[in-house]
């Protein structure tokens, strides 16, 4: 494979169809995107990870949005790592990339750096939000925390908040080509049934163990077979050929998946990006009165903020500031 093929698939995600399973699913590889991601922190491995995790089911999840709006995936714990926050923005156009940002809090002092990076979040729950655009309120879905990776956290969301069947295969880590620096690199596959024309209902008791739903609690027996079998070709997938670069996304799903019939769709480009700005900031410290204003001013008189997601920095005249300012900055854009 030259240099040239092998980049064009990088940050990008390639949507498809299995014809002969109702399934459709993406298939999504991160390279710069995921290092701007995570070079804003000096993280430690275990939430380097967890950022690593959450970044890829993103780009994978936000296709689904429409074009200008923005789908958020949150996961908050009782555990070191408090909280891991991603979002997608999608393109503004046809042709234009999505957007993806990402950053965590932790408790420094409590992180085992030993263990499994799931088991730092402890308890608590995985949220998905899509932001439809100014003046409308975001959906919003909710589950616990469940399984051991923030891929099954997606799963069961899917399953239990949408009904449908829903199936995640990554691989996220450093690499090294030869000849080049080493960087973080991440691959995956989602698969999911499509969704039925009629709405679901569960039957009395037809609830996987725990309340939580399974495949079988919602298709039917034909459906069924299909989905198992796509999941079984699913799961002779090796890890190189998710996170590349000399396999390129179109060969691996024709090696998958090619008694099923796939049909691919555009790809989609993806870039690292941030939506801060100074009116942003400024809108955000609106709620201050002028005595909280006066807390927050450094011993040089102004008052800052930072970006935890892109790292930029942001200063102001704290009389320009809060309800009660005496100074109002002109209109935004």
């Amino acid at each position: 494979m030259t240099l040239g093929a092998r980049i064009a698939w990088d940050d990008t995600v390639l949507p498809f169809q299995l014809d002969q399973s109702d399934v459709r699913g993406r298939v999504a590889r991160l390279d710069g995107v995921l290092d701007h991601v995570l070079e804003q922190h000096d993280y430690p491995p275990v939430i380097e990870a967890l950022v690593a995790e959450m970044s890829l089911l993103t780009a994978l999840i936000g296709p689904t949005i429409k074009q200008g709006w923005r789908l958020s995936l949150q996961v908050r714990g009782d555990g070191p790592a408090r909280l891991i926050a991603t979002d997608y923005f999608g393109p503004t156009e046809d042709g234009t990339p999505a957007q993806i940002r990402g950053w965590a809090s932790y408790d420094k002092d409590r992180l085992d750096l030993t263990s499994e990076p799931f088991s730092q979040i402890g308890k608590g729950y995985f949220a998905i939000l899509i932001h439809q655009g100014q003046d409308t309120q975001p959906y919003q879905g909710i589950t616990p925390i469940a399984g051991g990776s923030l891929s099954s956290c997606a799963e069961t969301y899917f399953a239990q908040s949408e009904q449908l069947p829903t199936r995640f295969q990554l691989t996220f880590g450093r690499s090294q080509i030869p000849g080049e620096a080493e960087r973080w690199r991440a691959g995956g596959v989602m698969l999911q049934h499509m969704p039925k024309a009629s709405p679901f209902v569960a039957s009395e008791g037809g609830t996987g163990e725990g309340g939580l739903l399974n495949a079988s609690d919602i298709l039917d027996e034909v459906e069924g077979e299909n989905w198992r079998r796509a999941n079984i070709l699913l799961d002779t997938v090796e890890e190189m050929e998710l996170i590349g670069p000399s396999v390129q996304p179109t060969d691996l799903l024709v090696r998958l998946f090619h008694e099923e019939e796939p049909r691919v769709y555009d790809p989609q480009p993806i870039t690292f990006g941030c939506s801060c700005s100074d009116q942003k900031v400024r809108d955000s410290l609106s709620i201050y009165s002028a005595k909280d204003i006066a807390y927050m001013t450094t011993d040089e008189g102004i008052v800052t903020a930072d970006c935890q997601f892109c790292g930029a920095h942001y200063e102001f005249d704290p009389k320009t500031l809060g309800f009660e300012a005496t100074e109002v900055p002109g209109d935004a854009d």
